[in-house]
């Protein structure tokens, strides 16, 4: 629930202006709910994963604490140094994830340097790509390691585990239009009890073998590394499980804030989940041959079964929670940026900008989500396919971190090199570790993925190419303004208003409206709509207006990528000095482009046919602008491409 940082704040109500006890209070439960619960539920599956026997790994002592060291070692470098250390002081005026860092880290590329920002901005879609694919499948992996812990309780509730998980997940996406904030704070009480149940098993563990305490010695984690050089690449293709929030709690950072997201961390979260660890590792030294189900087998009187296994699945529905969330604040943000068609986004809070609410994403992900869970049927089965989108996202935001250090915080390279040294050693490992999951399944998240690269890389493409095609028969604003001047056209009452794509041509439906109707309005204003790389804009700063001439005006109203652009409301906002108008009565014409694909280059043809698919199905400008329907008219036109 971050706003703008700095004086961008014009009287609008954020995180940030609200700084008193109780708001905080408040944010750190909601981040709790929301943020957290994907690494938050990693215990129930990550160390059981380690042993697996596939993995080929005795459970003996020296292997145990080994592991679990290595586990807590990454764990505090990853994300208490990483992320919360350093990734989260990349904050884009509020918002966080890849998009934000690609946005960050172009500002400091030369103008002239167009094929460094193209490739930023491939780099930045393709982890887009990767993380919206993970939103599929770290639902369907942690509601199914929950609900798989009614074996314990009964071998009878085996078949009815998977139509248990796909009740509790369709439940989930339904309600997700309710908003994140709400289901942050009614998630947040719950996921704080996991939390604490989770400490409290951990303890009553450690004191049956406190040997496992070794484990916080990283000597432990390096000693194991050093005799298990081969077992060791296997290991961190499980390892990432329990590293699997940790991109999600940067790409949450618009919903809460920096503070609120390192005070629930430390406080709580950290702790928790170290303990827990250590008492797994305890627990499997004691139980050698008791793998399965590690994390139930905590329990120490098995009438507490049914509780715990009430309490985990809970606790994973708001894991699926942190994932969802993110990817909404994703998919708007590509919107904003133009790397994806308008699509209808809901703002589900009239306080705080980053909560919304994407209809089409959380269609999309509860479809995957199911088919996953069918197709796989198993959170042992998922984890062989899990890691590979997470451990590629986490190895492109350290390569983007580095740059943005470098360039736009002027820190020294002496400082900057060790850092890098480590976290580019840990992500490239870890990628390197889950790459071999390809064969194992994990060949579905890349090929979704690959798919949704496809489609943003073919929107970019294809918009620059269809600007192209329309600049060619562009009229200048200022040679038009001129014309004007020689033969003034009759006037007509009212205020009209025309948007155009083009920052100073003429928009084809003011030229058809003055060539088929041979009138102009008294108020005549060109409106140009442009999307800034910060994450929202001052009102001082929204609007910029010049008179071309008698009756004419060109309009540009800026909007940051994590914004609705709201056009009614921007234009009654804002002080337009030499233009008086009632902007209630206001007439806005806007062209309906259709797209021909022709046979000439610039594109193959099948991308050609791909954009205009995606061109023809995206959101109308009426809707995605906030246009009262019953004061436009829509006039068309046709471009070959």
């Amino acid at each position: 629930m971050s706003g703008p940082s700095g004086p961008c704040s014009d009287g609008e109500p954020d995180s940030r202006s609200h700084r008193d006890g109780h708001r905080q209070f408040a944010l750190a439960v909601g981040a709790i709910g929301v943020v957290f619960g994907d690494i938050g539920t990693s215990p129930i599956y990550a160390l059981r994963e380690c042993f697996a026997p596939e993995r080929g790994i005795a459970v003996a002592r020296e292997n145990v604490v080994g592991i679990v060291s290595l586990l807590l070692w990454l764990l505090t470098l990853v994300v208490c140094l990483k992320y919360l250390g350093i990734v989260l002081r990349a904050d884009n005026r509020g918002e966080g994830g890849i998009l934000a860092l690609v946005s960050l880290v172009s500002r400091t590329l030369p103008r002239d340097s167009a094929r460094r920002k193209a490739f930023v901005v491939a780099l930045g879609i393709l982890g887009a790509a990767l993380l919206l694919s993970d939103g599929m499948i770290t639902p369907a992996i942690s509601v199914l390691s929950a609900v798989e812990g009614l074996a314990l309780i009964g071998p009878g509730f085996g078949p009815y585990i998977v139509p248990i998980s796909l009740v509790v997940l369709v439940a989930l996406f339904s309600v997700q239009s309710r908003g994140t904030g709400k289901i942050g704070l009614v998630f947040g009480p719950v996921i704080a009890l996991w939390f604490l149940a989770m400490g409290v098993l951990g303890v009553v563990a450690i004191a049956g073998e406190p040997s496992i305490l070794l484990a916080l010695d990283p000597r432990s984690a390096a000693g194991f590394v050093v005799r298990n050089p081969v077992l060791c690449f296997g290991v961190l293709g499980s390892v990432i499980l329990a590293l699997t929030g940790a991109e999600v709690l940067y790409a949450d950072l618009g919903h809460f804030g920096s503070k609120p997201i390192r005070r629930s961390w430390f406080t709580l979260v950290y702790p928790a989940l170290a303990i827990n660890y250590l008492g797994q590792g305890a627990y499997l030294i004691e139980h050698p041959g008791e793998v399965d189900n590690l994390f139930f087998r905590l329990v120490p009187y098995s009438s507490l079964y049914t509780p715990l296994v009430v309490l985990a699945t809970a606790a994973t529905i708001i894991a699926s929670q942190a994932v969802i969330s993110g990817a909404f604040s994703l998919m708007r943000q590509c919107v904003q940026l133009g790397y994806w068609p308008r699509i209808t986004v809901r703002h589900t809070s009239s306080e705080t900008i980053g909560q919304v609410y994407v209809p089409v994403v959380n269609h999309f992900l509860l479809a995957g989500t199911v088919a996953l869970v069918l197709a796989f049927r198993s959170s042992g089965s998922l984890g062989n396919a899990y890691g590979i989108a997470v451990s590629a996202t986490m190895l492109m935001t350290s390569c983007l971190m580095i740059v943005l250090a470098r360039k736009a915080w002027n820190v020294s390279p002496l400082v900057i090199a060790p850092f890098a040294v480590v976290f580019l050693a840990i992500d490239g490992a870890l990628f390197a570790a889950n790459v071999t999951k390809i064969v194992s399944g994990g060949w579905i998240v890349v090929a979704f993925a690959v798919f949704l690269f496809t489609l943003m890389k073919t929107w970019i493409d294809g918009r620059e190419l269809f600007g192209k095609k329309v600049e060619a028969f562009r009229i200048d604003l200022d040679t038009f303004a001129r014309s004007l001047a020689i033969e003034p056209p009759p006037r007509v009452q009212g205020t009209a208003v025309f948007l155009t794509a083009s920052p100073r041509g003429v928009p084809k439906a003011l030229l058809h409206n003055l060539k088929h109707n041979k009138v102009l309005h008294e108020r005549t204003i060109v409106l140009s709509i442009q999307t800034t790389e910060e994450s929202r804009v001052c009102l001082s700063e929204r609007a910029t207006l010049q008179s071309l001439g008698p009756g004419l005006w060109f309009l540009v109203l800026r909007f940051g990528f994590s914004e609705t652009p709201d056009v009614p409301k921007a234009l009654a906002s804002v002080r337009l000095p030499g233009l008086e108008a009632d902007w209630s009565q206001v007439t806005y014409f806007i062209g309906r482009e259709s797209i021909i694909v022709g046979k000439r280059g610039g594109m193959l043809p099948w991308r050609k046919r791909l954009f205009s698919f995606l061109f023809g199905n995206a959101v109308s400008p009426t809707d995605f602008f906030r246009l009262p329907p019953d004061n436009i008219i829509a006039l068309g036109s046709q471009t070959e491409m």
